[in-house]
């Protein structure tokens, strides 16, 4: 590792994390970029339409993520929205004929065919989960309806102290379908702030979203939580791959078992993984009172 280019992040490297360049091939919806070693960063990049999800993007972040959570040289990943807001939600313009006229002879065909368009919008931020990679979430401004989906999915949620927050979906007349209502309980501890949340459709902010535990740390600006994401993320990237992915496999897992099953998957999990040069080169660096970051780890 670089460690001055991949653990002391310059205003240069964050400022270019902030900015809105074009987006690269062969994403239309998303700017991908390598600001450090094993990072890598999303940025979520229709900024003239502030970030609305539209038809594209659902099925980018798909093979987005599916690329990441094979990509040996990736460790870790940085999420974000570029221009003045993280999202404004769906793009209800370009969904609207999937979800209003779904195809179909009679109801239950209609239904079938609906059914399978939900699950296919879930599996947008499922993938997110499923990637074994850690994955960091920085929020600015608003974060309305999918947004919220997106970043319960995510492992760590930053955001700026202007940033807000809403479960919108009661306003347009459907329940939440891709994640909130199933994963916002298990992020924020008190269930009846959920429901309110969900049932009100009105905004959280920062303090609240801090207080709550739906966000770990607020920052000033969006370039301060820009630095502070890379920072984390580098924190992460500087363990060992096999400790980090196992890590949050197995939280994922027990977030979502018994404390008896998770024990029992968690002892299955390690009596392979155990078996890595990984511990012993962590270990002897302890010794040599070093940090992990001066481990060369293979790749994953």
């Amino acid at each position: 590792f670089s460690l001055k280019r991949c653990w002391l992040p310059s205003q240069a490297v964050v400022r270019a994390m902030s900015s809105s360049g074009g987006a690269p091939s062969p994403y239309t919806t998303l700017a991908i970029s390598h600001p450090a070693e094993s990072i890598t960063h999303v940025e979520l990049h229709r900024p003239e339409k502030r970030n609305a999800m539209n038809r594209a993007f659902w099925s980018e972040m798909v093979d987005c993520f599916n690329e990441i959570a094979g990509d040996p040289e990736c460790r870790v990943v940085v999420v974000s929205g570029a221009g003045k807001i993280f999202t404004a939600g769906i793009d209800l313009m370009d969904m609207a004929s999937d979800i209003l006229q779904p195809e179909g002879d009679d109801t239950a065909r209609i239904s079938w065919n609906l059914r399978q368009i939900i699950t296919k919008y879930q599996e947008t931020f499922s993938v997110i989960e499923k990637c074994p990679k850690p994955v960091v979430v920085a929020v600015h401004g608003a974060c309305v309806g999918g947004g919220v989906d997106l970043i319960t999915a995510c492992d760590i949620r930053l955001c700026t102290q202007d940033a807000w927050f809403q479960v919108k979906e009661v306003d347009i007349g459907l329940a939440a379908d891709v994640g909130t209502l199933q994963r916002l309980p298990k992020v924020i501890g008190s269930r009846s702030l959920v429901n309110e949340l969900a049932l009100t459709a009105r905004k959280m902010y920062a303090d609240e979203a801090k207080s709550s535990g739906l966000v770990s740390r607020v920052f000033a600006d969006k370039e301060a939580m820009m630095a502070g994401a890379l920072e984390m993320a580098g924190e992460i990237a500087g363990r060992s791959p096999v400790a980090v992915q196992g890590t949050k496999i197995n939280l994922v897992y027990s977030r979502d078992h018994s404390v008896a099953e998770g024990l029992n998957y968690m002892a299955t999990w390690n009596m392979s993984m155990l078996q890595t040069q990984d511990v012993m080169k962590s270990a002897q660096a302890a010794m040599e009172k070093k940090s992990p970051k001066t481990i060369a780890f293979s790749k994953l």
